[in-house]
């Protein structure tokens, strides 16, 4: 019996260690199901962000697992580290609603209470892209600051993007979804506040639809977001690293070689498979 505690405690003590990754399904009422990182090192006197990733559309459906293809919990499961909370929604079809992300932010609050409600972050491409902008338009007094890749824009209220630190990137190339979306967002930014003085808008040359999702594996993307809190003063958009291609093949350079990081084999079998990630 002290043998099975001392071996449970032991197990427990490496859990928390490393963080804890969790499905949540049904858990919050008229919302999405969802994964749930927790930060390493859960102190209950520190407070910690909230990352909140949405995906594109062939990551849509039922099956939660699907959310853990590419993005931010890849990334982890990669072992790229971040020293905060991280919710994954997963949208069965059709456009993101932001009252359902909210949601689930609400629960991680109030059932986590060293979430930092002052330092909110959403990323997302494609149609996570739109998702973030309209969840951006919703909440501007909750977001932090925002990453919007290869996407567009719904919200009736896109001139309340000018009150969040905001950097959208978008591909010439991209036949998926054309930069005109973005352009579109933008212009309407513009049309509210002409100098858009939380916006970095990168409108990158020859650039396709799935490039920027190396993005999700950069250190330096969740730097980006960290810099910014809700707290700070008139609530300046911090200076942009540049996104290049060069950047980029960097993306996964420092996760390959960490304990837990996927095996090489797999990464094969999906660079085989050529999926385009929307």
């Amino acid at each position: 019996m002290k043998k099975l505690l001392i071996i449970f405690l032991s197990v427990f003590t490496f859990i928390q260690a490393q963080g804890v990754l969790t499905a949540e399904r049904g858990k919050v009422a008229d919302a999405y199901n969802f994964w749930l990182s927790t930060p390493d090192g859960k102190t209950d006197d520190e407070k910690k962000p909230l990352v909140i990733f949405l995906h594109g559309a062939s990551l849509c459906g039922t099956n939660l697992d699907r959310v853990r293809r590419y993005g931010t919990i890849d990334a982890i499961e990669r072992g790229r580290d971040l020293d905060a909370y991280v919710i994954a929604p997963q949208n069965p079809g059709g456009a993101w609603k932001p009252s359902k992300i909210m949601k689930i932010v609400e629960w991680v609050e109030t059932n986590f209470d060293d979430v930092d409600s002052e330092r909110i972050y959403v990323l997302g491409m494609s149609l996570g892209g739109y998702g973030t902008i309209d969840f951006a338009a919703a909440y501007p007094d909750r977001v932090a600051a925002a990453i919007a890749m290869c996407g567009g824009g719904t919200s009736r209220d896109l001139a309340n993007l000018n009150e969040v630190p905001l950097w959208i990137i978008h591909g010439t190339a991209d036949a998926a979804v054309s930069i005109a979306q973005s352009d579109k967002v933008v212009a309407a930014m513009k049309d509210s506040d002409e100098t858009t003085p939380r916006l970095i808008y990168d409108r990158i040359p020859g650039m396709n639809h799935s490039q920027p999702a190396r993005m999700f594996y950069l250190k330096d993307t969740y730097d980006w977001l960290f810099s910014h809190s809700l707290a700070d003063e008139d609530r300046p958009v911090n200076e942009a690293f540049d996104v290049n291609t060069s950047k980029l093949s960097t993306a996964y350079k420092d996760l390959r070689s960490k304990p837990g990081a996927k095996t090489t084999k797999k990464k094969t079998k999906r660079s085989k498979r050529k999926r385009r990630r929307k």
